[in-house]
């Protein structure tokens, strides 16, 4: 492992801001804290009474030789409205505002590329109001803030809900294809999966027991999202993975449907319904569990992977 390095973004409330980093390979450590203001070490009630200057931020402890600076950009533009000029969703006040504080020039040019990108986009109708800054002193906040997905998990997932964040980022970042495009060119089931959430039966699916080497790739955009290297027999009767192939390519969201709390997952371009995620994985693995249905999923094996244009694949199996 070589010299680590470290990123600090502000995108609203801090507790929101800590999971989408903390779940990506190559992030170390992710600090909830404040930054950006004239108060030296100020409390959370302080703060939040607006007139400290400071932003709710994260500081991310990550390692360049795993995880790139540009990735740590793309996902942070994915967690935030970045119109927004006086906090972000439900929570209003310039301690919510946005911004990237770039500890060095090479950040510095790389975060205004991608401001200056996402501007050119089209995708938004207002201005950018993110705002990019040298970064200062950042103070961790209280204890109980650090990790609090992980500490208050059922408050957390409850705020996100409420707060209109998940909801607002979905519409704003994925652009689906119409219904009745998908509908000519998907199956039933295909259909019901992705776009209803529905679930196929257990055991009666085409790679649960999947044994060929190859990828998976999104049956509606053709994103890769796993790979059988990262396949187990979870004994549940659907396809279960140890981790996704891009974490990037997997977003994860509350849901409460059936009575139940749990976390979705579906992918990122496409924004299919793929399954959930539990926490009943491999402990050597991580304990993670991505329980997927086959039916949204396109196997490639590995000897079609140049054929199929995924051939920067082929050397999972070599």
């Amino acid at each position: 492992m070589g010299q680590l390095k470290e990123a600090t973004f502000a995108g609203g409330c801090f507790w929101c801001m800590v999971h989408p980093f903390d779940e990506l390979p190559g992030v170390k450590r992710v600090i909830s804290g404040y930054t950006g203001g004239h108060v030296e070490n100020p409390t959370y009630e302080e703060v939040c009474t607006g007139e400290t200057g400071h932003y709710e931020a994260v500081r991310i402890v990550y390692d360049p030789d795993v995880i790139n600076y540009s990735t740590l950009l793309e996902r942070f533009w994915r967690q935030i409205d970045p119109t927004d000029a006086g906090g972000q969703f439900v929570d209003r006040g310039p301690q919510y505002r946005t911004a990237i504080f770039y500890h060095d020039e090479t950040q510095k040019a790389l975060a205004e590329a991608s401001k200056r990108a996402l501007e050119e986009s089209g995708r938004f109708d207002r201005p950018i109001a993110t705002q990019i800054l040298p970064a200062g002193p950042f103070y961790p906040a209280e204890e109980y803030h650090q990790d609090y997905y992980k500490k208050n998990a059922f408050r957390y997932v409850l705020y996100r809900a409420g707060s209109g964040r998940d909801e607002a980022l979905r519409k704003v970042w994925r652009k689906k294809e119409p219904a009745e495009e998908l509908r000519k060119r998907l199956t039933p089931l295909q259909f019901a999966v992705t776009q209803e959430n529905a679930t196929e039966p257990p055991f009666q699916n085409a790679y649960w027991n999947n044994t060929r080497e190859g990828i998976y790739v999104d049956v509606v955009s053709g994103e890769p999202l796993f790979s059988t290297r990262d396949q187990y027999d979870a004994g549940c009767g659907w396809p279960s993975f140890t981790a996704p192939l891009h974490p990037e390519n997997v977003i994860e969201l509350v849901d409460t449907s059936h009575g139940m709390l749990r976390t979705e997952v579906r992918s990122l371009k496409g924004d299919s319904h793929l399954g959930h995620l539990f926490d009943d994985g491999p402990p050597e693995a991580g304990g993670r569990r991505y329980c997927i249905n086959s039916a949204a999923l396109r196997f490639i094996p590995k000897e079609d992977l140049e054929k199929e244009g995924y051939g920067e694949y082929r050397k999972l199996f070599d």
